[in-house]
């Protein structure tokens, strides 16, 4: 008997639309932020993330049993996590405000196919033939913008790859999104708040100068978190190849928005940006594809016995 695909999550829909929805127009956000230095924005996204999700752990009373995973192996990948987001979001803040939105979309258009190629390097996971096609086609488009110059490619490349091994690093850790999202910001507030009594201290301080900045300041904490909270609601509910093709999203949004903003398309970009998009299509139709695969009767068996 053959069985019925599975109804799709409408709940799980709406979160990974919000999560990777509002990725797309995070530089809308961080645009209203011109003049306040990219390390303050990424201070003040940490500290008001870990204000916001400090409230949320103790409402959902979660404080115990996320104190209690943090300890040994863990809290050695979180330490390196912790760092990893950090370099992610400071580039990608950078990037926005100095008009480099083009090559952050790039960058996050190159992840999947970078998440890809960590699991098989790292986690030993299986290449699928038309994934390594996929890995190959991206890979042309960035090595014909690299051969041309690569303007600002460290931007795109430092993106994929931080956030890619973030992701990994995650993977392996015996903690769940909210947990490990506390203590990593936890992590990274005492630098943060330092950074900015430091630049108080010089008369360099955005925080205060006016009620607008102010609000706005504050706000990049739900602005930072909820995302990720969604993010995860979603993949709890979708199947991989239902993210796989959503994520795309984000650097959709962010491309159209370096567009608007007026950021210019050079002659490579019109053929590096081709080659990613092949590569990132090949690499969403062989995630639907392997979903819709037929289940072997020997593992059917098994998992009917488990």
């Amino acid at each position: 008997m053959t069985a019925l695909p599975a109804q799709i999550d409408r709940k799980g829909i709406l979160f990974a639309i919000g999560a990777y929805g509002s990725w797309g127009i995070l530089p809308l956000y961080i645009h209203l932020l011109q003049g306040v230095p990219a390390l303050q924005v990424l201070a003040h996204r940490v500290l008001w993330s870990l204000l916001f999700l400090g409230g949320l752990i103790l409402l959902l009373r979660r404080a115990k049993s996320i104190a209690a995973a943090i300890r040994g192996r863990t809290l050695l990948l979180l330490l390196a996590s912790a760092a990893l987001i950090a370099i992610n979001w400071i580039v990608y803040i950078w990037a926005v405000l100095n008009s480099h939105i083009l090559e952050a979309s790039l960058g996050y258009f190159i992840n999947p196919l970078v998440n890809v190629a960590l699991g098989v390097m790292v986690l030993g996971e299986r290449l699928r033939r038309w994934q390594g096609v996929a890995i190959g086609v991206a890979a042309a488009g960035v090595l014909v913008l690299a051969a041309s110059g690569g303007g600002a490619l460290w931007i795109s490349l430092t993106l994929a790859a931080s956030f890619g091994a973030y992701g990994l690093v995650r993977k392996v850790a015996a903690i769940d999104a909210l947990g490990g999202l506390v203590f990593e910001t936890l992590l990274l507030a005492p630098l943060c708040l330092g950074w900015l009594i430091h630049a108080d201290s010089l008369g360099e301080g955005a925080f205060g100068t006016s009620a607008g900045m102010t609000a706005l300041l504050i706000i990049a904490g739900p602005v930072t978190a909820l995302p990720l909270l969604w993010f995860s609601a979603g993949a709890r509910r979708l199947p991989l190849s239902t993210m796989g093709l959503l994520q795309f999203m984000s650097p959709t949004i962010q491309f159209g928005l370096a567009l608007l903003f007026g950021e210019p398309l050079r002659p490579v970009h019109f053929i590096t940006f081709p080659l990613i998009w092949a590569g990132c299509a090949l690499f969403a139709w062989d995630a639907v594809r392997a979903s819709r695969a037929p289940v072997p009767p020997e593992a059917g068996e098994q998992a009917g016995t488990a």
